[in-house]
C-alpha cells in the first residue's frame, strides 16, 4: 500500500489536485451503443451501473445535458427511509433501503449512509391515527417502525419543543431507527466511478435534442454532441421526463413543481436524527459539516425553477423555530429548490413505455433520493430483460388507465 505524507499532501493540495487520477473518464460519445441512459444524476448512473454489475451490459453510456448529479441528486436534503404505507411501495422502498445499509462496501466509495432515524411527527389525532395505520402496515411488511408518544419524542430528540401551547403541538411520532441520511454528491460520485470501472461511459454536457424512431421501436438519440444509436434507451431525467416523452410522441401524467430547501450556517453537532412533520410542511437533519439541511413543500404553481418562493421559506422557518426555539438564532446560509415530478397518485413510473426500446423512470416526486439504489437495480432489470422486476411491476404507466393507483400521498408528504 502506498504511504503518503503530510508533506505529499500539502504538495498535492498546493498543486490543485493537478496530479490526482480522474475518479471516471471523460470519453468521447461512440456512434453506438446497447443500452443509452439519459440523466446522469444517482438514478441514471445506478441504472448503469447494475446493467454492468448484474447484466453484463458493458456496452453503456450514460449521457448527461450538465454536469453529473448536478440535477435533483445535488438538490435534495437526502433523506433515507422505507416506512410506506402500500405493499408495493413498502417492498420497493425496503429494497433500497438495503442495498444503502451496504452500498458503500459495494462501490468501495464511502456514501456517507448514516442510519440515525427519522421521525415523523403527529400534531392532532388524526396523525396520530394515519402514523399508527402506516406502524401497523410497515410492520407486516417487515419494516422496523414504532410509535412513540410526546415523551417518547422528547427522549428521543430532547431539542424538540413538546409543549401543549405551541400552535401544532407534538402528541407523538413514528419512528424508523433504520432511517437516515446519506451524501448526495457521493452517491452520484460512487455510482460514477464503479459504473465507469466496469466500461460504462459517461459523457457530461451531452443534451439530447430528439429521440430516433423507426416506427413504434427507438433507434437512438439525437444530442448536442451527434447521433447516437442504440436499441434501447433509459430515461431518467426527473422534471423534464414529460419534456422527453413529447420528443418520442407521447404524454406522462406527470407534472413539474420547484421543491425548496435550505442550510443554516455550520454549527456543532446538536441534532442527531431526522424530523420531519407533514401537517407543518418542515423536516429537519444536520449534515456532517454541521448545517441544518431543512426542506420544505413544494410550490403549487408548476415551473422549472430551481428557486421557488420565499413565501415557502417563510412558513417552513416559522414551523422549525416553533418546533425548536432554540434555533431562532440561527442564520441561514443558502436557499435553493429542486424540479420534482410528481404524479396523481404520488408514486413512481418506472417501466416500459408505448414506443418499443425505450423506458422511463420518472415521476418520484419528493420521494426520489432515497430510492437510488433500488431505483437504479430494478429499472436495470427491466431493460436488460425488456420485463419489470416483480417490485417495480405494479409502478407500470399502464395503471393510469387500469385504475391500479398507489396512494402515497400520506407517506409520501414532503420528504425529498
Amino acid at each position: 500500500m502506498q504511504k503518503y505524507s503530510i508533506f505529499s499532501l500539502a504538495r498535492n493540495a498546493l498543486s490543485r489536485h493537478e496530479n490526482w487520477r480522474e475518479a471516471w473518464r471523460s470519453p468521447e460519445p461512440k456512434p453506438e451503443y446497447d443500452v443509452v441512459i439519459v440523466g446522469g444524476g444517482g438514478h441514471g448512473l445506478a441504472t448503469a451501473y447494475y446493467l454492468a454489475k448484474e447484466h453484463g451490459i458493458t456496452n453503456v453510456a450514460v449521457v448527461e445535458k450538465g454536469w453529473l448529479g448536478g440535477g435533483n441528486t445535488g438538490r435534495n436534503t437526502t433523506i433515507v427511509r422505507s416506512n410506506y404505507l402500500w405493499d408495493e411501495s413498502a417492498g420497493l422502498y425496503e429494497h433500497s433501503l438495503k442495498l444503502w445499509e451496504g452500498l458503500s462496501q459495494k462501490l468501495n466509495f464511502n456514501v456517507m449512509f448514516s442510519q440515525r432515524g427519522v421521525l415523523n411527527l403527529a400534531h392532532n389525532l388524526h396523525d396520530l391515527r394515519e402514523l399508527s395505520r402506516r406502524v401497523n402496515a410497515n410492520r407486516l411488511n417487515g419494516i422496523d417502525s414504532e410509535i412513540l408518544d410526546a415523551q417518547g419524542v422528547k427522549d428521543f430528540c430532547p431539542l424538540i419543543d413538546t409543549s401543549l401551547t405551541l400552535r401544532y403541538p407534538v402528541l407523538g411520532a413514528s419512528l424508523q431507527r433504520r432511517g437516515g441520511v446519506a451524501r448526495h454528491d457521493a452517491v452520484a460520485w460512487g455510482f460514477a466511478r464503479a459504473a465507469d470501472a466496469l466500461g460504462v461511459d459517461i459523457i457530461q454536457n451531452c443534451e439530447v435534442t430528439g429521440i430516433l424512431r423507426d416506427g413504434d421501436a427507438v433507434q437512438g438519440l439525437e444530442t448536442s454532441r451527434g447521433t447516437i444509436k442504440a436499441n434501447k434507451v433509459g430515461v431518467v431525467v426527473a422534471g423534464h421526463c414529460s419534456v422527453l416523452a413529447n420528443m418520442a410522441g407521447f404524454r406522462l401524467p406527470i407534472e413539474s413543481h420547484p421543491l425548496q430547501a435550505l442550510v443554516s450556517e455550520p454549527v456543532k453537532p446538536v441534532l442527531d436524527c431526522v424530523v420531519m412533520s407533514n401537517a407543518v410542511h418542515a423536516y429537519i437533519s444536520q449534515s456532517d459539516k454541521g448545517e441544518l439541511v431543512i426542506g420544505a413543500g413544494i410550490d403549487s404553481y408548476v415551473s422549472y425553477s430551481q428557486r421557488g418562493g420565499f413565501d415557502v421559506v417563510e412558513d417552513t422557518l416559522h414551523a422549525v423555530v416553533e418546533l425548536f426555539p432554540m434555533f431562532s438564532r440561527m442564520r441561514m446560509l443558502r436557499q435553493w429548490g429542486g424540479i420534482v415530478d410528481v404524479c396523481p397518485d404520488a408514486s413512481p413510473i418506472i417501466g416500459k413505455t408505448p414506443v418499443q426500446g425505450l423506458y422511463f423512470n420518472c415521476g418520484w416526486g419528493t420521494g426520489g433520493f432515497k430510492a437510488t439504489p433500488g431505483s437504479g437495480n430494478v429499472f436495470a432489470h427491466t431493460i436488460a430483460r425488456d420485463e419489470p422486476h416483480p417490485l417495480n411491476a405494479p409502478f407500470a404507466l399502464d395503471r393510469f388507465t387500469s385504475g391500479a393507483l398507489i396512494d402515497e400521498h400520506g407517506a409520501a408528504a414532503v420528504a425529498h
